[in-house]
């Protein structure tokens, strides 16, 4: 029966390509809006995730997420290390501030101080240079595709020549020189960002009475993480987080108090209808037009729960190849745009999520089409 299930199903190759391209676009927009979605909340915390050797941040209490600046004292990172369990603190500095390129343009910037001994809090990767390079008179390190792009000297005739160690530029009416190239994760604005010295960057900064945006804890080996936090939050009064909790700190902000979410949540809803009303009613007609031929299995004493088996199967194939197609096309685009300011992230278990929206359209489809067949008479086979 399975084989006889099959041949109605391809025997109608308008309706079951309709079906077909129904679920593929369903797949489609869901699998895509939301790896997009995923995309800019992994942005959100992209700072977070290049700098991986500090265990606990800690930072103002009133701080929302991470671009959320509150400045500490300085001294607050001479506390932190006679904390037990600490095992070092170090500043760290981050901040927007105005960059003057050689041709006169200015460029808002992401400013990220490392503390002068150690630097720890750099960037992931070095595409030219070394970190060990910020130790020199002027020196910053520019992310690779700022430099190619937002930093790059635009010649008179329009040619973007990107930036290359040796360069310089202004920083708040500083001079700057550029002694490396980096890699970093792409941040949620997305602009150029620069890493030099904490000093320097005070240097950069506008005068404030407190310029510490972070202090940077590593615990020592064996120490309970959370009561590290707890520790720190009861001798300072400051905030302290872990490393993934900093980071769902963060996504909770943009959740709650940006429209990002409802925006998504509406195409997702919308390719989800649109699957069920392309797939249900093409699904429902091809039923319509097999009436005949259930009638006949039904008069041959097939059981209903045979012919709700065939129904199934067919859901089944084109929900699971309008899926198939759908995430291969929307993978594809995702890497297409890999270079480019668009966001995409796939996760496995995105890709449950869509299965199950998509097999969900399917049984809807299914259900709507059961009712039909179960309700057949076997007499219509024999109706003109």
């Amino acid at each position: 029966m399975n084989f006889v299930a099959l041949k109605m199903l391809i025997g109608n190759r308008a309706k079951y390509l309709g079906i077909i391209v129904g679920l593929t676009f369903a797949s489609l927009l869901i699998t895509q809006q939301s790896a997009i979605f995923m995309g800019l909340m992994t942005r959100t915390f992209g700072f977070l995730s290049d700098t991986s050797v500090p265990d606990v941040w800690v930072m103002d209490p009133k701080v929302q997420y991470i671009d959320d600046l509150k400045p500490l004292k300085e001294t607050e990172s001479l506390r932190i290390r006679g904390i037990k369990g600490v095992a070092w603190a170090v500043p760290l500095y981050k901040g927007l501030l105005k960059a003057r390129l050689p041709n006169g343009a200015f460029q808002t910037c992401i400013v990220v101080g490392l503390d002068d001994e150690t630097l720890i809090g750099g960037p992931p990767a070095m595409l030219q240079g070394k970190l060990a390079n910020l130790r020199h008179s002027d020196a910053i390190i520019v992310d690779g595709v700022a430099a190619k792009g937002r930093l790059a000297n635009v010649t008179r005739d329009g040619k973007r020549v990107p930036l290359k160690i040796g360069d310089t530029m202004e920083l708040n009416d500083h001079r700057a020189v550029v002694t490396g190239i980096c890699e970093v994760s792409r941040t949620f604005q997305s602009q150029p960002v620069i890493y030099t010295t904490f000093s320097r960057s005070v240097a950069y900064a506008p005068p404030e009475r407190k310029l510490m945006s972070f202090v940077m804890v590593k615990a020592k080996p064996g120490q309970d993480l959370q009561e590290l936090c707890q520790r720190i939050r009861q001798t300072t009064g400051l905030a302290a987080y872990t490393k993934n909790d900093f980071k769902m700190l963060t996504v909770r902000y943009y959740l709650k108090y940006t429209g990002i979410p409802i925006n998504f949540g509406i195409t997702v809803c919308l390719g989800f209808i649109v699957g069920i009303a392309i797939a249900g009613q093409t699904f429902y007609n091809f039923t319509l037009d097999n009436l005949r031929y259930f009638g006949t299995l039904k008069a041959m004493g097939a059981s209903s729960r045979l012919l709700l088996r065939m129904i199934l199967l067919q859901a089944t194939l084109v929900g699971s190849i309008g899926y198939g197609i759908g995430v291969w096309i929307a993978s594809l685009l995702g890497t297409l745009s890999g270079h480019t300011e668009l966001s995409f992230f796939l996760p496995w278990q995105l890709l449950v999520f869509s299965a199950t929206a998509v097999m969900l359209i399917c049984a809807i489809s299914a259900v709507v089409s059961m009712r039909t067949v179960l309700r057949l008479e076997p007499a219509i086979v024999f109706q003109n």
